[in-house]
């Protein structure tokens, strides 16, 4: 059993109350990425939480954000299984009588950004933006999945290369090549839509 550095500091309940509310649109945001529904996205995101509340509450406060971003991934995959075994069964008589063209209906909504004052910046600017943000939320969510939780988790939340391996269970050479390929494939992506980052 590994003990404790007396360095470390257990988080406390206003500690964890107030690292989940800040993480939590972020999560939440990432999460829509990777399943492509909110509603989903938000069962996953709530269930997370719970989930580091009650397992992981008398953790040092300095492990919370690896921990819960483990138990996201986990969340995650754990929702592609299921709907991957649900698919296996319902598909076959859905296709019956299947009619619509909506694989993409459930792609994420737009990014929510600042509420740029339109008077400040002029509307133009306003609706660019939005137009600019949604092109590129389009283009990340386009990303094959381990390329996204990658850039996500280095260029979103921040993590270091040995933090992002840790979360997604790989090593850092593969976080690195994800991380490389995201970028020359959002790069790629974007420039042939006439915008250089």
């Amino acid at each position: 059993m590994a003990l404790l550095r007396t360095t470390d500091h257990l988080a406390s309940d206003q500690e964890l109350a107030e690292f989940l509310k800040d993480v939590q649109r972020r999560a939440f945001r990432r999460t829509v990425f990777s399943v492509r529904n909110e509603d989903a996205a938000l069962d996953i995101v709530q269930d997370a939480m719970i989930r580091l509340a009650q397992r992981y509450a008398q953790r040092p406060s300095d492990e919370l954000p690896l921990l819960f971003q483990r138990i996201l991934v986990n969340a995650t995959m754990d929702w592609f299984r299921r709907q991957k075994v649900r698919d296996a069964v319902i598909s076959p008589l859905s296709d019956l009588d299947r009619t619509d063209d909506s694989l993409g209906a459930d792609a994420p909504g737009g990014v929510e950004t600042d509420r740029d004052d339109p008077w400040t910046h002029g509307a133009d600017h306003a609706v660019m933006r939005q137009e600019l943000l949604l092109l590129i939320e389009g283009e990340i969510a386009a990303l094959p999945s381990r390329q996204r939780e990658a850039f996500l988790l280095r260029y979103w939340e921040e993590f270091d290369v040995n933090e992002t391996a840790q979360i997604m269970g790989c090593s850092e050479g593969s976080v690195k090549t994800h991380c490389s390929r995201a970028v020359q494939s959002l790069a790629k992506s974007l420039k042939s839509k006439g915008i250089s980052l």
